[in-house]
């Protein structure tokens, strides 16, 4: 394959800066010792426990003194700080502990900064800054920094130390000398590098430099051309954002304006590097260590710059075509241009360089000390109230979060009487001033929207007089007006309030802030934060000084598939509404891989969302389901389904119709290589139009397939062969000809074929070009793509030796990781599968035989999740599992039993290293007897049954009657292997009988209900927080499923109504005209949403089946044959299900009234085979009578109106044939008397058949059946009725079945 030339110089430009970077690497040395020669002063701590054991002690390898630092045993916040004496590049340290003695510390923090204040951490990764330390006293253990950070000062902060000791630590640091060049900027100021002619075009650009900045906005770099080219590197909110644009003098509105932005939180005053590559149209934009490549838009590839390149700022905020707001403030350090060096022209004068404003080339350092909150209950910083000057009292502070909740400022104030507090606070994102006079009395004013920005925001309250004005940022002031005159106590309230106070002096109404501090004035007089972490000023707990330990958890987005990130100060959250995906970073697919699956959970033919990657990278895609008995086709539409005429075309000009499908390439490439078998059929109907050339067989005409590539075969499964489908089968209409179109007949003729090879599916174009002579034309169809079969659910391995394994290449699955599969053993324990890496490591195994245990460990050490099965699995029957790891959480769940679920620590190792390979079936050490099928990682099918052949102890497939797609059992039902047989366990499925396909019937008399009740939810096994319990069963409620049928002649009527216990409810009704009508209430505050697919009425006495399925926003509905889609107005999952009913509803439970009155109706006919998700409540009420689980009210009477209706069905069809026989009798001469006769004749018949039918309808009407299936079995260990409900979990919750086993 050929590359594009601009590809190809964009990777000639990135071989040579990595071969460049190589060059100098191999020439630069970087490690020496910077401490060994430091002076004693560069040495102090927060503390020394003596004079023997002081800072000045901690060399490494150093035994005189005590043998290196220990603090004193009080000290709260040890540290010990190294002056490098200037700033250095420190690419590793070192650390040891105190000699010959039990001291040492084995976990540390390293902060840097320039100027011994405003630290900041070094981060291993993104989330991690612990660094582990030393086990003992005298090996030194080094740690290489995985980004050399250039710094005057680190501080080492021990974390966890020796357990049978106290802190003890020497150190040392490597590194090199750093030469830079520094210019500082006011705000005010810029830089202006001029080139030597009007205007600079250039191809290639390499931007590099660094920068320091005290505000969330400025502009670093600028540049633009009369063509309409510019360039633009600003600081917007924080962020880093390149505006970059190549001869587009069609740009104008902003919007349309390219915009690419990294990075957050910038304006910490702290430096960081950007560099900007670019060749032509290819550009890498990277910001410290992350790079984002994209390509410009215009229509040029140079950038042409007019006169000159500003940085810092634009010394004219008028200039045409700007879009910037304001300079930057801060320091920028070697700036580069194309080599050259910018700042050092400037500071030597340089006529290229021109100076606006106040540039000074040294960085000014501001003394902004921050302190850090860290605890949402229980940090605090309490400061005396000093007197105030001039004025009245006043507070003011800067302040920055990410929680929208959390306290800034509790004053309780003088009172003679009730306790009175002026309190400033976080609540939803805003900013509340409260003055609270009494418990019941309060006045108060709000300020600001979303405050919890994370950006610095500035507020002030003042008191003049009888008011308290609060100003935020820039914003108009707020007032409230007082009664008396505002007499603050001795203290002020920072962040919350102690947890040990016994007294009204500190009111907190919400939570302790989580963020940072910084310029606290109390009366106009500054806080010096480092007195209060000196012990001299005031008092605090959970605070971490002249840090801001502010972290955006949203910068790299852990959230898959298009979800939403929000975060509070420790973690994010993901919103994953309309995405189609759920879980805790919407990975896992609400939608199943194929129609297989629909079919497996009982669904029948419909429109669907299928999704054949899972949680691979693909979006779902909606496909028609033609559900058969005996097997499944899944149809993909395209634009052209019509029949297309043709004339006039000729092989140079060749008519050509693209075809559009409702998936795109890859997701079709997907479908194709899931399916078992694929094919697409084309209608070629010609006259004197022919395929190919009888002379030379050129093709005349041909289609594309998926890959572009022509073809120019016209039917089967052979890419290979020129030929038509009478062609293969010998049966062309000329035998000279391959094809019936080739022999070029007056006549209209047909050559259909069915294209059949999968690798070519589907046509993407078809081309016609023989139409142009005198009365020559084609007519063409092609049809949908049609797919059946799913190659994943029955692929299976056996292994039958204990020592056999299958391996594959190891795991790419860093940040998200999920597992699923089936197996079916008769083994104790077993590994399922094993990846192992240096340290971390994922494994599958069945620990015991009623326990599935799942283990990894990322670098916090070994993680485990277990569940519990109350029955063995070893019972050789297939039990399905799924295992999930990511940045959030990890969970296991086996079969239907509650899911297992573990959160990850929010500041520990986010990316699993793995490495060697990953183990299927057992492993070197450890093995597995038994079978796995439908092994599934991350989208991924798994091969078994290939990799299986040759592998010894490893057979293809698995042995048994329920180890095929054989369609043994149907309707969800559950296959069960016998000694020599196998039985069907319908207890999943609304239907009964031997193979679940037997109706299960119930008529209702007037005021009769059956009332199903769901049992509490716990299908979650951990101990967390309510809120977190709420927001993680959500997951798999955003989805449901119902059918029924019903036959009535009643309306209005209740056909089903589901409730929750939050007032959400669905409802299937019957309205007044008897049109069908669906109402769901998903927000008990809004209006319901309410679909009527159906407008005739459906209360004719005749048998209809509905069933709807909702998958997020979409809700599916087909009733008899007729097939609709709609759209609620919110993806709001179900929680806390409370009942669900059939028939009369009492009580409205917050229904709406249309829904009431049909509900007080009831229902009076005949129900049969309603299911709800995994709950059949009909057999539920016929097999469980006395369950606290069903109420039963009025008379229901068993029935099979169900198979009548079907039988009803099907003489209706014979008695309408024979009407349309009689019409046809008018058309028929010779044979009038004749048909008159038969007709006669089989009218009597009919007659007959419908008297005994409404006697045998009667007779079932008045004496109840009796209900005898096979599925008993499937609750034959249950001791009751109420047993065998709760051994069934599916009986239970509505749960997700996407991933479930079903047994055909």
């Amino acid at each position: 394959m050929r590359l594009p030339k601009s590809w190809a110089y964009s990777v000639n430009l990135i071989l040579l800066f990595v071969i460049s970077s190589a060059m100098c690497a191999s020439h630069y040395s970087c490690d020496g010792s910077l401490a060994t020669l430091l002076p004693a002063t560069s040495f102090q701590s927060s503390s020394h426990f003596s004079d023997s054991r002081a800072a000045y002690f901690s060399r490494l390898n150093k035994r005189d003194g005590g043998g290196g630092w220990s603090p004193e045993s009080t000290d709260r916040s040890p540290w010990l700080q190294v002056d490098l004496q200037d700033r250095m590049e420190v690419t590793s340290v070192a650390t040891q502990g105190r000699h010959g003695s039990t001291d040492w510390v084995s976990a540390y923090m390293l902060l840097y900064s320039d100027t011994g204040r405003v630290w900041k951490q070094y981060m291993l990764e993104d989330t991690v800054g612990k660094i582990m330390g030393n086990v003992n006293s005298d090996s030194v253990v080094l740690h290489k920094l995985n980004q050399s950070i250039r710094t005057r000062f680190l501080r080492f902060i021990p974390l966890e130390w020796s357990p049978s000791g106290r802190v003890g630590l020497r150190v040392d640091v490597y590194g090199c000398a750093y030469r830079s060049y520094v210019a500082d900027f006011d705000g005010r100021s810029s830089l202006l590098y001029r080139f030597n002619q009007k205007s600079m075009s250039t191809v290639k650009d390499v931007i590099s430099l660094r920068f320091k900045s005290r505000q969330a906005e400025g502009v670093l770099l600028h540049g633009e051309g009369q063509r309409g080219d510019y360039i633009t590197l600003e600081l917007h909110r924080g962020r880093l954002a390149l505006h970059l644009n190549l001869d587009d003098s069609r740009v104008k509105s902003s919007s349309a304006r390219m915009v690419v932005t990294l990075g957050s939180l910038l304006d910490d005053l702290h430096w960081h590097s950007v560099l900007i590559e670019r060749f032509n149209k290819q550009v890498n934009f990277t910001l410290d260590r992350h790079t984002q490549h994209f390509r410009t838009k215009g229509d040029g590839d140079s950038l042409e710059v007019d006169y000159e390149l500003s940085f810092g700022g634009i010394p004219l905020p008028g200039k045409p075509g700007t879009f910037i707001r304001r300079n930057f403030h801060g320091c920028l350090e070697n700036l580069y241009y194309n080599g050259v060096n910018v700042i050092d022209l400037a500071k030597r004068r340089k006529p290229q360089i021109y100076s606006v404003g106040n540039v000074t080339f040294s960085c000014s350092e501001p003394q902004l000390v921050a302190a850090t909150f860290q605890s949402s209950s229980s940090s605090f910083l309490s400061l005396p109230t000093p007197a105030p000057v001039m004025e009245g009292p006043s507070v003011r502070l800067q302040f920055r979060t990410w929680n929208p909740d959390g306290l800034l400022l509790s004053s309780p104030l003088i009172s003679a009487q009730e306790p009175r507090y002026l309190i400033l606070q976080i609540s939803s994102g805003r900013l509340h001033l409260t003055h609270q006079t009494s418990t019941l009395k309060m006045s108060e004013v709000p300020a600001g929207q979303r405050v919890n920005d994370g950006l610095w925001h500035s507020v002030s309250i003042n008191t003049r007089g009888l008011q308290i004005i609060m100003t935020l940022d820039n914003e108009p002031t707020s007032t409230i007006q007082l009664d008396n005159y505002l007499e603050p106590k001795d203290k002020h309230y920072f962040g919350g309030c102690p947890a040990s106070q016994n007294d009204s002096s500190c009111l907190n109404p919400t939570m302790a802030f989580q963020g940072c501090f910084r310029l606290i004035l109390v009366n106009n007089q500054p806080v010096d934060l480092m007195l209060v972490q000196q012990g001299r000023l005031g008092s605090y707990s959970h605070l971490q000084f002249d840090l801001c330990g502010i972290r955006d958890r949203c910068l790299y987005n852990f959230c898959e598939h298009g979800g939403r990130c929000s975060q509070t100060w420790s973690s994010f959250y993901c919103d994953c509404s309309g995405t189609g995906y759920s879980g805790a970073t919407c990975h896992n697919s609400v939608y199943e891989a194929s129609c297989e699956h629909y079919r497996l959970a009982g669904s029948t033919s419909g429109y669907f969302f299928i999704d054949p990657d899972g949680s691979g990278p693909l979006d779902p895609i909606q496909v028609y389901c033609n559900i058969t008995e005996n097997k499944v086709w899944t149809v993909v539409h395209h634009n052209s389904s019509d029949a297309v005429r043709v004339r006039g075309s000729t092989l140079q000009k060749p008519h050509v119709r693209w075809l559009n499908y409702s998936a795109s390439s890859e997701q079709l490439k997907a479908l194709v290589s899931l399916s078992d078998h694929c094919e697409q059929r084309i209608a070629y109907h010609c006259r004197r139009s022919r395929l190919f050339n009888p002379w030379d067989g050129t093709p005349l005409s041909w289609w594309v397939d998926r890959r572009g590539d022509k073809r120019t075969y016209w039917g089967g499964f052979q890419p290979g062969v020129q030929q038509c489908s009478c062609g293969l089968e010998e049966k062309c209409a000329d035998i000279n000809y391959f094809c019936n179109c080739d022999a070029d007949r007056l006549s209209w003729e047909n050559d259909t074929g069915v294209l059949s090879y999968k690798d070519h599916l589907p046509v993407q174009e078809i081309a016609i070009g023989d139409t142009y002579r005198l009365g020559s034309e084609a007519v063409y169809v092609v049809g949908p793509l049609q797919c059946s079969g799913d190659k994943s659910l029955w692929n299976a391995a056996s292994f039958y030796q204990e020592a056999s394994y299958l391996h594959f290449p190891a795991l790419q699955a860093e940040l998200s990781l999920d597992v699923s599969f089936y197996f079916k053993t008769a083994l104790p324990s077993g590994v399922f599968l094993e990846n192992m890496g240096m340290q971390d490591f994922i494994r599958v195994e069945l620990s015991s035989p009623s326990a599935m245990t799942f283990s990894f460990d990322v670098g916090d050490g070994p993680v485990i999740l277990t569940v519990k099965s109350p029955v063995p699995l070893n019972d050789r029957q297939w039990h399905w599992v799924r295992a999930e790891r990511s940045v959030k959480e990890a969970s296991l769940q086996v079969d239907q039993l509650p899911l297992r679920i573990i959160e990850t620590p929010p500041d520990g190792h986010l990316r699993l290293q793995l490495g060697s390979h990953l183990f299927v079936g057992g492993t070197k050490q450890r093995g597995f007897l038994g079978c796995v099928r439908a092994f599934n990682m991350n989208g991924v099918n798994f091969d078994l049954e290939e990799r299986a052949k040759g592998t010894p102890g490893v057979s293809s497939g698995c042995a048994g009657h329920c180890s095929n797609s054989a369609g043994l059992c149907h309707n969800r039902g559950k296959c069960i292997e016998k000694s020599s047989s196998y039985v069907c366990d319908c207890a999943n499925s609304a239907y009964g009988g031997p193979s679940c396909t037997e109706e299960v019937s119930m008529s209702f008399e007037r005021g009769a209900s059956v009332t199903y009740t769901f049992q509490e939810p716990f299908f979650v096994m951990q101990n967390r927080t309510a809120s977190v319990m709420s927001v993680l069963s959500q997951y798999s409620k955003s989805r449901d499923n119902m059918a029924l049928s019903f036959q009535t002649t009643q309306s209005p009527a209740m056909l089903l109504t589901v409730n929750m216990l939050s007032q959400q409810y669905v409802a299937v009704i019957l309205a007044q005209n008897g049109s069908l009508q669906i109402w769901y209430r998903l927000h008990k505050e809004k209006r319901p949403d309410v679909f009527s697919p159906i407008l005739s009425s459906l209360s004719d006495g005749r048998q209809h089946r509905i069933h709807i399925q909702r998958e997020g926003k979409d809700v599916f509905v087909q009733v008899d044959n007729e097939n609709k889609k709609y759209t609620l107005s919110y993806d709001t999952p179900f929680n806390s299900m409370k009942s669900l009913t059939l028939g009369k509803v009492t009580g409205s439970d917050g229904m709406d009234d249309e829904v009431t009155h049909a509900g007080s109706k009831g229902f009076i006919g005949c129900f049969s085979s309603v299911q709800y998700n995994h709950v059949a409540p009909l057999k539920a009420a016929l097999l469980n009578r006395g369950s606290s689980l069903v109420s039963i009210r009025g008379r229901l009477v068993e029935s099979n109106c169900g198979a009548l209706a079907d039988l009803s069905t099907s003489v209706s069809r014979l008695d309408h044939g024979e009407e349309v026989g009689k019409d046809n009798e008018h058309h028929e001469d010779d044979s009038q008397s004749e048909s008159a006769v038969i007709g006669v004749v089989i009218a009597v018949v009919v007659l007959v058949l419908l008297l005994l039918l409404a006697i045998i309808l009667r007779y079932m009407y008045q004496h109840k059946g009796t209900y005898n299936t096979n599925e008993a079995k499937g609750t034959e260990f249950a001791e009751t009725a109420d047993a065998a409900l709760r051994r069934d979990p599916a009986l239970q919750d509505a749960m997700d079945e996407s991933k479930k086993e079903y047994f055909i």
